[in-house]
Parts: C-alpha cells; structure tokens; sequence
C-alpha cells in the first residue's frame, strides 16, 4: 500500500487515506476559515472560524466517504469485490477489482453514490431550514455541507467515463448494444472529450484573469483525461488476461537455495549468475521462503560469507504466493498492488515455479501484437 495511510475498517472495507488528502482537507478547512465563514458571519471570534472550519471539511470528507461507501456496499451485494476506499485530493474512489456481471448491476452500484449525497444534502439542508432564523455555527456548517453535496452528486453525474454518470451511461448502453467493450470504448470516448473540455475551461479563465480557479478547472480536467484512459487500459487488459490463468505463463527452472547456504555464496553462485533479484528457499521439497537482494543488502558485506540464508530470508508466514490455477489478472493485481515483481507458484507449500512481472507484461504484449 503506497502513498496511503489505512485508517480502518467499515462493514469490512478498508478505508486509506491518500497522502494528498491531508493537503486539500487542510486547504477545504483554510477556506472556510478564512473566506466563507468571516463573509457571512462577521461577528463571530476566530477560534470560532477555525474550529467550524475543521468540523466542516471532517464532515464534507465524511460525506465523500459515505458516497464511496454505498458504491462499494451495492457493488458488494451485487457479488463484484471492492478492495478498498481511498479518500484523495479529489474526494475518493472505492478500489472495485472485476468489471460488473451485468449493466443492471453496474447502475446499481454506481447510482448508489450520487443518490447518497443527494441524499445528505437534504438533510443538512432540512438542518438549514430548521434553524436558518438563527446566528449559529450549526446552520452555518449545514448551509454549506448541504449545497456542497448538491455539488459533489451533480459533479459525479457528468457523463465522463469513470465519472459515477458516465458509469451510468456506459450501463445504458451495454444494456442496449449488449457489447460491453463497445460500450466502455464510447464512455472512455465521451470522457475524454469531457476532460478536454475541462482544460479548455481552465485556460480561457486564466486569460480571463481567474489564475487559481483556472488552474484548478485545467487540473481537474487533466485528472479527469489520465482516469479515462487508464479506465480504457485496464478494461482491455482485462480481455487480454480473461480466461488465463498462472500455470500459463510461470517460470519452473528458477533458481533454487538451501536455508543454510551462505549468503557470499548465494551471490557467487545464484544471485549474479541468474540476475534473478528473488530466489526461493528449499528445504526437503517445501518452500521455507525467499531472499531477495533488498534482504541481502541489509547484512553487511563482511558478514556475508558467516550468514546463512536462513537468518535474513523472509519466512513462508510472510511471503506472497500464488495458486498455479489462479487468474492471471489476480496475480498482477496482487503484484501491483503489493509492489512485488515476482511471486512464488505453489501448491501446498510445494514450489511448483517463480511468476515474474515481466513474463506477464510480455505475454500481454505478445497477445496484442498478434491481436488476440
């Protein structure tokens, strides 16, 4: 897990923090106490302004997380797994791993967010109308949440693939044409048409004079045209990878070491023969674990030639492996995410080979290359 911060667990699904996070909910609270809430409440101390304004931004975020959260509930619910909810500089995403089984359920789950924040913003709303006759910070703090998330469900429905309405188109249209590449090539289309938009709007307002906002809109815009086409990659990797699995592709004469070689000969005899940067441990046909050169570097030269293998590897409890029958989608994703270019293959702690990053990406291309 890079660049994030897991803060917990709701019903299940791990919630992170994006290190970017801390930026914009610093800047969300700076705002409101600096500009929104002096303007329209001028009387009030400033401990008053900074403390209303941190509440705000914890609540606005709260809300985010609470959009994130009926995607991912729904999508549960509809069998398509959801590894996380990742909160970011531009609100948050629920990490879901499979493309839906059907554009019914692909509806469901996406409409679930905006419905949410459309949703509480009726309720802070309701709190604003009960109690807009009074100079409190509750209807100052309930003004603006609600109105934002007016905003945030009226943003997700632009229909700009993987915006939540240009999920909602692209299930429309998978659920007319049937073809759901057809589909997903139209909505990416449409995003990016979207995000193009979104730049253009960014660089007349600068001319215009609004530099912060200008940059801002271009910002959102650029983000916007990287999602698309990344949302378009990862659908046809997806094809690409449909139906293989690991056994495909996995490597079976990778060098193997006994938990009490030395680590001067680890190096000599394996490591820079074999140029291979992991190397499982063997001991009586079961794999004990693997040793890496990271492993390596963290003992001293000098010791080298008195440490065994066994001292610095890292243990079978610890290491990630891999079913010979599992997809190969799921062994990339899991490397990707685990930041990991090799995985051991194996069968009741019995080595069966090595899966490598860069098989995997060659058996990708090789594939595209031939159109497959």
């Amino acid at each position: 897990m890079r660049n994030a911060l897991a803060i917990g667990r709701i019903f299940g699904i791990e919630v992170q923090l994006d290190y970017s996070w801390f930026i914009i909910f610093v800047l969300v609270a700076w705002s409101l106490a600096v500009g929104y809430f002096p303007q329209g409440y001028p009387d009030w101390p400033v401990a008053l302004y900074w403390g209303l304004g941190l509440a705000t931004s914890l609540l606005f975020f709260g809300s985010v997380l609470a959009h994130e959260l009926a995607h991912s509930l729904v999508a549960r619910r509809s069998g398509t797994p959801v590894r996380n909810i990742r909160l970011f500089i531009f609100g948050g995403v629920a990490q879901i791993t499979e493309e839906p089984k059907s554009a019914r359920d692909e509806f469901r789950f996406t409409i679930a967010g905006p419905l949410t924040s459309l949703a509480i913003g009726l309720c802070f709303g309701a709190i604003w109308w009960a109690t807009r006759r009074q100079n409190s910070p509750v209807t100052a703090l309930a003004q603006w949440l609600s109105f934002v998330n007016f905003m945030l469900a009226g943003f997700n429905m632009i229909p700009g693939f993987p915006l939540d309405g240009g999920r909602v188109f692209r299930s429309i249209v998978w659920a007319i044409t049937k073809d759901l590449r057809r589909a997903t090539q139209l909505a990416a289309m449409i995003g990016r048409t979207v995000a193009f938009l979104f730049i253009l709007a960014g660089v007349l307002l600068v001319f215009r004079g609004y530099l912060i906002n200008g940059l801002w809109l271009a910002f959102i815009g650029w983000f916007l045209e990287n999602a698309a086409n990344q949302s378009w990659r990862q659908f046809t990797l997806q094809e690409l990878l449909q139906g293989h699995t690991v056994s495909e592709v996995l490597t079976t004469d990778w060098p193997q070491v006994s938990p009490d070689l030395p680590l001067d000969r680890l190096v000599e005899e394996h490591v820079l023969t074999s140029l291979r940067r992991c190397l499982p441990v063997i001991e009586d046909g079961r794999l004990k674990g693997v040793i890496t050169v990271h492993n390596l570097r963290e003992v001293p030269r000098a010791d080298w030639s008195r440490t065994p293998v066994a001292q610095v590897m890292i243990p079978f409890d610890r290491v990630r492996t891999i079913a010979p029958e599992a997809e190969l989608l799921t062994a990339l994703q899991l490397m990707t995410r685990e930041d990991i270019n090799q995985l051991p293959v194996v069968t009741d702690q019995s080595l069966v080979g090595m899966l490598a990053r860069d098989k995997i990406l060659a058996f990708i291309r090789t594939r595209a290359e031939l159109g497959l």
